[in-house]
C-alpha cells in the first residue's frame, strides 16, 4: 500500500495533518529532521494535544472528565465561587483530584502547602482573631487555639 498524497498548499503554507488546514509557515514549530524543516502538525494542534496529554499523564483524566467536573461545579471555582474553574487541583500526597479551581485559589492552596491547619489559621485570621503566640518559656511559644 502506497503513501496517501497530501493536499497541496499555496506557497509559504503547509498542510496540517491534525486539523486538515493549510496554514502559513509562521504557524508551525521548526523540526530540523523533517524534509521541509517544519513539524507535521501546526502550533494550535500541538497545543491541544499537549493539554490533553498533560491531563492524562498528570491526573489520569481526559478533557471530557475535566469538563464534567467543571459542569458539576456550575463552571465556577469551588472555593471562591466567583471565577471560572480552569485549573485541576489535586492532593500532592495521594495524587487524588479534588476539583477544578481558578488560578488564584489553586495557587493559594499550593502556597499553604496543602496544609488544612494553615488554612484554618487563615480563616481565623480573616475573621479577626489575633494570632499572637504566647511565650511559655524562653524560646517556647504556644499558638492560640
Amino acid at each position: 500500500m502506497g503513501r496517501v498524497p497530501r493536499p497541496s498548499a499555496p506557497e509559504g503554507h503547509k498542510f496540517c495533518l491534525g486539523c486538515g488546514e493549510a496554514k502559513p509557515h509562521s504557524e508551525w514549530h521548526r523540526n530540523s529532521s523533517a524534509s521541509d524543516g517544519l513539524a507535521t502538525r501546526c502550533k494550535a494542534c500541538r497545543a491541544v494535544d499537549g493539554r490533553a496529554g498533560h491531563l492524562k499523564r498528570s491526573y489520569g483524566m481526559t478533557e471530557a472528565d475535566r469538563d464534567e467536573m467543571i459542569d458539576a461545579q456550575g463552571g465556577l471555582c469551588c472555593i471562591c465561587l466567583k471565577r471560572p474553574a480552569v485549573h485541576v487541583d489535586h492532593c500532592h500526597k495521594t495524587g487524588r483530584v479534588r476539583g477544578v479551581l481558578c488560578f488564584n485559589c489553586n495557587t493559594a492552596i499550593g502556597k499553604l502547602g496543602d496544609d488544612p491547619d494553615a488554612a484554618r489559621r487563615v480563616v481565623s485570621y480573616l475573621e479577626g482573631h489575633a494570632w499572637k503566640p504566647t511565650i511559655v518559656a524562653q524560646g517556647v511559644y504556644r499558638q492560640p487555639s
